[in-house]
């Protein structure tokens, strides 16, 4: 089987193609630039009226670059759909002066830039390039989806989505969307439609980053020897941590990664372990919560992944640098692997 994983992270898009006939460390991988990176380096280097179509991406830096390009007198055009990369409500992207397309209204002199997580023909013909065979039977996807609820902000839903996931305690590996997945995750839903648009008829996979990483941690040579420990990805913009005992998760917390320090985090991981923590303490301290069923025995490690992933250093823990496959760079593509292998 020959599968096509990419994780969009903040500062990198994580690509693995893996091959069962192959040894995982055997796998071809990328690591690439965001999308959003690159997107908002194409916006500093037009110097004219941008019109915008495409999907709902991960924003990152693209909203404060149009803002920039705003203020130096050029206008900004965005069709509905891909205006909701800004703000999920449309009320609120005209409220920072971005028009949304008008279907009879002439926008030929703009220069246009097409929104998207992924780019399915671009990464083919790289591949391509090198005589690499573009041919899967599956592809997984992950980005971070906050879902999206007009009553309820972006943390406080996010959250609620994660907890009523664990409502009991479940392998990492349940946080994939093989088949139906919610409106509400508008992100996911727009990379299934950039893949039914490119041609392809095969329904990839979707999931969250963070849990594509947790799941993949858990495949890491040293974790695959642990019954009782923590895995935690340190990321860019955000934190999440889980316990596992008996190869599933028992407990979740989340909180913004530039909130935490080594001492906080060390705090909050035993907390976790022990079940003492509560969802208030991390919310309160601007996270967005934490979820217990069950204390696990003991921490025999804290696994840790992600590009913040120093911060663990500053801690009194017993930590290890998760490197599924041989590489600290493949933990969500190796967790989304091994989510469609099920």
């Amino acid at each position: 089987m020959r599968i096509l994983a990419i994780d969009v992270g903040t500062g990198t898009q994580d690509i693995m193609i893996y091959d069962s006939e192959k040894e995982l460390e055997n796998a071809i991988k990328l690591v690439l630039p965001s999308p959003h990176l690159y997107i908002s380096q194409q916006i500093r280097q037009t110097e004219n009226d941008l019109y915008f179509d495409g999907e709902i991406m991960g924003g990152g830096k693209i909203k404060n670059t149009i803002l920039e390009h705003m203020e130096k007198g050029y206008k900004v055009v965005m069709e509905p759909t891909c205006a909701k990369t800004i703000r999920d409500n449309i009320e609120q992207v005209k409220s920072y002066g971005i028009e949304i397309a008008e279907e009879n209204k002439d926008y030929t002199n703009y220069s246009k830039i097409t929104l998207g997580d992924i780019n399915i023909t671009k990464l083919s013909s790289f591949l391509l390039g090198y005589d690499l065979e573009f041919d899967f039977d599956k592809i997984a996807i992950a980005v971070q989806d906050h879902g999206y609820n007009e009553n309820m902000g972006d943390r406080d839903f996010r959250f609620e989505k994660i907890r009523e996931k664990i409502n009991e305690p479940i392998s990492p590996l349940k946080f994939g969307f093989k088949d139906e997945l919610p409106d509400y995750f508008t992100r996911m839903n727009a990379v299934r439609r950039q893949v039914k648009n490119e041609g392809i008829d095969e329904i990839p996979l979707v999931m969250d980053t963070k849990f594509a990483s947790i799941a993949g941690m858990c495949f890491d040579e040293v974790a695959k020897k642990l019954n009782s420990f923590i895995v935690i990805d340190i990321g860019n913009g955000h934190t999440t941590a889980a316990s596992i005992e008996n190869s599933k998760i028992q407990g979740v917390f989340e909180h913004h990664t530039s909130s935490l320090t080594g001492e906080s985090l060390e705090r909050y991981i035993k907390r976790l372990a022990s079940g003492e923590i509560t969802h208030e303490e991390v919310y309160n301290d601007h996270g967005h919560g934490a979820h217990v069923l069950n204390p696990i025995s003991e921490i025999e490690k804290v696994i840790v992944s992600g590009p913040k992933r120093e911060l663990i250093e500053k801690t009194n823990l017993d930590w290890h640098h998760a490197a599924p496959g041989g590489d600290v760079m493949m933990t969500g593509t190796v967790g989304l692997v091994k989510t469609i292998l099920g």
